[in-house]
């Protein structure tokens, strides 16, 4: 008979639902668990160390394909660190340009509010055009044009 933890145990243990487990399975992030007589899926010391990587990877945002390359990697016997480390360097650079595009917006933002402080320009501003909210409608800008039915139909199937 064999030995090991059940789905439920060890999804336990990880804070998963079984079916993930089970999906990490299907996609070959885990190999296929061995059977108990009664047809239970058991899953040994390796499984849990792989689940264990496995989460550790997605707390670092990797996607579950980077994970899987990784993974490959080192069971074709080659350390995988380098890879990790270039993985690694594009979410950094990724953050670092989304910092600083938040940051702008955030710039744009509190501009905005300023311009809206004071109540008597406030009010002027609000009696310009009869509108919904002269906020949104004098500081933003978006294009404001038909759509013919094939750039409607392109923009659907994007």
């Amino acid at each position: 008979m064999l030995e090991g933890m059940r789905i439920g145990e060890l999804a336990a243990r990880f804070g998963l639902n079984p079916k993930t487990i089970r999906y990490y399975e299907e996609i070959g992030l885990l190999k296929r668990a061995g059977r108990s007589e009664s047809g239970y899926r058991l899953y040994g010391k390796p499984d849990v160390e792989r689940l264990g990587f496995i989460r550790r990877a997605k707390k670092l945002d990797l996607s579950l394909d980077e994970i899987r390359d990784i993974l490959s990697a080192q069971e074709e016997g080659s350390p995988p660190c380098g890879q990790v480390l270039g993985l690694i360097d594009t979410k950094i650079e990724v953050i670092d340009q989304r910092m600083a595009e938040l940051a702008t917006f955030r710039a744009e933002l509190a501009t905005l509010r300023e311009a809206w402080t004071d109540e008597d320009e406030r009010m002027r501003r609000a009696a310009i055009p009869p509108c919904i909210c002269p906020i949104i409608e004098q500081q933003t800008e978006v294009e404001d044009r038909p759509y013919t039915a094939s750039e409607f139909e392109g923009a659907i199937h994007r």
